[in-house]
This record gives C-alpha cells, structure tokens and sequence, in this order.
C-alpha cells in the first residue's frame, strides 16, 4: 500500500470514528444534558494535556528528523569514501588498482540492488555485504607502496576505507526504528486521551463542532503518521536512499 494512500485512510478512519462517537453520544444523551455546564476544570485539564501532548509529539517529530538526516549524511558519506578509493587508486600499479575498483563497484553494486532491498525489510546488513567490504579493506591495506607518491595514496586510501567502515557501521544501527516501542505506546496512548478529551467537554453535533473535532482528530493522525513516517530512514524516510551511491557510481548501478 503506498504511504499516502495510508496516510489518507488513517485521517478518515480517525475522523469518522470521532463524527460516529460523537453522533452516538448525543442520541444516547438524555433530555436533561446540557453541555453548557462543562465544568471549569475539565476546560483546563483539556488545555494542559493539548500542551503536554504537543510538547512529546514536537520533540518525538524532532527526534525522527534528526535520524533522518544523519541516515542521509551517513549514505553520503559511505558513497562519497568509496568514490575517493574507486577515483585514487590511479596511482597504483594496474593490477592492484584494478583490483581495488573492482571490489568497489562489487561492493556497491551489491549495496545497491541486494543490501538495500534485505536492509529495509529486515533492518540489518547483510553477510555478503560485510564480504565484500573486507575484501576492498584488505586489497587497499596488503598492498606495499613502492614510491614516495604511493604511499602518500595509500595512507589517503586507508583513511577513506576507514570513513567508508565508519558510515557502514552507522547506516547497519540505523536501519532499525528509531523510536522504541514505549514510546509509541505514549504517542497512541496520548493521541487518544487528547481526542477523548473533545468527548469530556461535552461537543455537540453542531457543524461547526464536527468540523472542529474531525480537524483536530486528522491534525494528530498526521503528525503521528510524520512520526512513523520517518522513524525508519532506509524504508520509509528517504525517497530514494542510494542516490548517493546511484549518483557517483552510474556506471555500476545502471546495470
């Protein structure tokens, strides 16, 4: 199912569970009921949970962006150290440079049509993966410079493997959830307290309180759908997470 198709249904079902919760309410309600007398404090309990509850939803948004973002530097940075070993190893003797690039566009090739794909799926790397990663680390690594230029190029490549090793190991602990599972027990707890909350003030089935009560309830589904949306980067959260690699490696990936 596509993300806003999902998005869409989540609002409306939300929406309509509160316009029927509420139409049930006010058939089921006696002809002495008067919203009128809302008592004062449940007004304020009301305003302090809204503002409580805007305060947990703000930073939980704040949170999953902020992994967001560093799952995209991190991809950047992980494509970018590899482009510089692929591009470097021009100084090093044909054989060796060789096969250098040639563990570099297997590792991204790979990264690519098969890592990403299981990554998402099964929040992990893959074994293969981390095979051919050790493969480029120990050709660049095992080779002995000859010249003065080449062991400056050598010393630059172990520099970029390491970064490359650095960014890997960050993209493998972020392809989990951020957010633990506690968490989204007070996100949902919360979400239905604060909707529960237009029921305590006694709404009634007047157009303009539906229409209120149906905004407020499809502002929450979509934050909280913001919330989910990007607290998986590498399955949900960037559009395309290879761009980086696709970009500097067309060569490769366009295969």
């Amino acid at each position: 199912m596509a993300d806003w198709l999902f998005l869409l249904l989540t609002v409306a079902v939300s929406c309509l569970a509160v316009v029927a919760l509420t139409l049930l309410r006010q058939r089921r309600a006696g002809d002495d009921d008067d919203p009128s007398e809302t008592p004062d404090v449940i007004e304020y309990m009301t305003m302090m949970i809204g503002v409580v509850y805007a305060i947990v939803l703000g930073l939980a948004i704040a949170g999953v962006w902020e992994g967001r973002s560093s799952a995209e530097e991190w991809v950047r940075q992980e494509a970018q150290a590899l482009h510089e070993v692929h591009e470097r190893a021009r100084i090093y003797p044909a054989e060796v440079r060789d096969g250098v690039r040639g563990d570099v566009d297997a590792y991204v090739r790979h990264t690519v049509t098969v890592e990403w794909p299981y990554m998402a799926e099964h929040g992990e790397t893959t074994e293969r993966g981390e095979m051919f990663f050790d493969r480029l680390r120990r050709n660049v690594t095992d080779h002995e410079p000859r010249t003065a230029r080449e062991a400056q190029t050598h010393q630059a490549l172990m520099e970029q493997v390491a970064l490359a090793d650095e960014a890997r190991t960050a993209r493998e602990q972020g392809a989990e959830p951020t957010l633990p599972g506690v968490v989204w027990v007070g996100l949902v707890a919360g979400a239905v307290i604060a909707v529960g909350m237009v029921f305590a003030l006694q709404i009634r089935r007047s157009g303009r309180e539906l229409v209120l009560a149906g905004l407020f309830t499809a502002l929450i589904a979509f934050l909280l759908f913001l919330v989910w949306y990007f607290d998986s980067p590498f399955t949900r959260g960037l559009e395309n997470p290879a761009e980086a690699f696709t970009a500097l490696f067309p060569q490769v990936t366009d295969g």
